[in-house]
């Protein structure tokens, strides 16, 4: 069915900011890991994701025999305070994305701004679908940074 435009939105932007008991840098690591092997679904299918953690390396799901998902590059990465994505991610359209991840540490409590911007082509369903999946994966980054710190 094709898309219509009444359809798309052409602009995105989720913004969340958290708080977790954490050290900085037990947040960070598990960001990386949510961003790459413990990627998963709300519905707890897995994603896992290969993130390569250095400027220009890509962000991707591998599917094996060569197939796969390039979802992004990494923009901008400062351990432990900041990592920074574009790319279509998700999206099967002509859009681009801006995923940031910015960590500052007061009294061993981390304060986490994520923020995610995009551009283009963008059907209504994924803005919705993109809110609750981000969510998700925030969530799934405070239990285990709780866990752990």
């Amino acid at each position: 069915m094709p898309v219509t435009e009444q359809q798309l939105v052409q602009t995105l932007e989720i913004v969340k900011e958290e708080e977790i008991a954490a050290p900085i840098h037990v947040v960070f690591e598990e960001i990386l890991a949510q961003l790459g092997p413990l990627n998963e679904t709300p519905e707890g299918v897995s994603l896992a994701m290969k993130l390569e953690a250095w400027p220009g390396g890509r962000w991707f799901r591998d599917l094996g025999d060569g197939a796969g998902h390039w979802w992004g590059s990494v923009q901008a990465i400062k351990p432990p305070s900041l990592i920074e994505v574009s790319g279509p991610l998700f999206l099967s359209y002509p859009s681009n994305s801006n995923v940031q991840y910015r960590l500052k540490e007061e009294n061993g409590v981390t304060q986490l701004k994520f923020t995610h911007r995009a551009v283009g082509w963008l059907p209504t369903e994924m803005s919705e679908g993109a809110k609750t999946g981000w969510s998700f994966m925030l969530e799934q980054i405070r239990k285990r940074s709780l866990a752990r710190g």
